[in-house]
């Protein structure tokens, strides 16, 4: 589930490897500058080779490799050494089936197994980078009944302070549940704007319950219970609806779908009104 907006763009410096990098498009606007210029001048004794082989130490230097070394030296300045850049899974994008069918469950054996806890740890990167407060496996392509949910000091600090209030949203270590079952606790529900890393860039109004009970195994095939009301009773839900095939636009209040810099706009005539019901 996303729900930190993209502040990266406004609130964070521009990155040493990105400075690189137009670094290296101003080079190369350079050199095909002087090889174009080259052709309306008068004949060289030794004209300026096209690929650039007697500059380079007679070997081509391909683009790819002047954008690795530029971020190899971007990582040097920000000590980072030579450590090979982390992978990670690709987070999947509304339409792919894996997102529209129900997942599977998992035994406590398979649970223990290497697989298995390597995609639990893959999970947890993924929402980490994302960044997000929630991740279901479908998400990247697993089709098991796996959650991992974590929301932080930090991330609730980039929202306002009346939004946090208003939504009950408390910061809470981070959750690894498997086959969870959730039910809801009572009938009170809220309205407020939801993401989705897999939809991203854009929010819609889905109407929640305030209360749920979310039992499963954790990742070491333990039993666990979860009470979770506010803010984390809607991520777990939005999780637990992964897993069944169901997305949040598939339950959003019409006429409410909209891009995240239109999220200040007013809501059209007819719409409920956000908050508690």
């Amino acid at each position: 589930m996303e729900s930190i907006h993209r502040f990266s763009h406004w609130l964070l410096p521009i990155s040493v490897a990105e400075i690189c990098l137009r670094n290296q498009k101003k080079l190369r606007f350079s050199i095909n500058s002087i090889v174009r210029l080259s052709s309306f001048r008068k004949p060289l004794s030794k004209p300026i080779p096209l690929d650039l082989k007697d500059y380079f130490h007679h070997e081509v230097i391909p683009s790819r490799r002047i954008q690795s070394s530029s971020l190899l030296r971007a990582g040097w300045f920000l000590g980072l050494g030579n450590k090979k850049k982390e992978m990670f899974p690709d987070i999947v994008k509304a339409g792919d089936p894996v997102l529209h069918e129900p997942a599977q469950e998992l035994s406590v054996e398979e649970i223990g197994s290497d697989r298995i806890q390597n995609i639990i740890d893959d999970m947890i990167k993924v929402m980490r980078k994302g960044p997000g407060v929630g991740l279901a496996a479908p998400q990247i392509g697993v089709p098991f009944k796996i959650i991992v949910l974590e929301d932080t000091k930090e991330y609730i600090s980039y929202a306002p302070k009346e939004e946090v209030k208003a939504q009950n949203r408390r910061p809470f270590d981070l959750l690894v549940i498997v086959n969870p079952k959730l039910k809801q606790k009572s009938n009170k529900t809220a309205l407020f704007f939801e993401g989705c890393l897999s939809i991203d860039g854009y929010r819609a109004m889905v109407e929640r319950y305030l209360e749920v009970e979310v039992k499963g195994l954790d990742r070491n095939g333990v039993p666990i219970k979860v009470d979770a009301s506010g803010w984390q009773a809607r991520i777990l839900q939005h999780e637990c609806d992964h897993l069944e095939g169901t997305l949040y636009v598939d339950k959003m209040v019409p006429k409410t779908f909209r891009v995240v810099d239109n999220l200040e706009l007013p809501l059209a005539m007819g719409c409920p009104k956000l908050g508690v019901r």
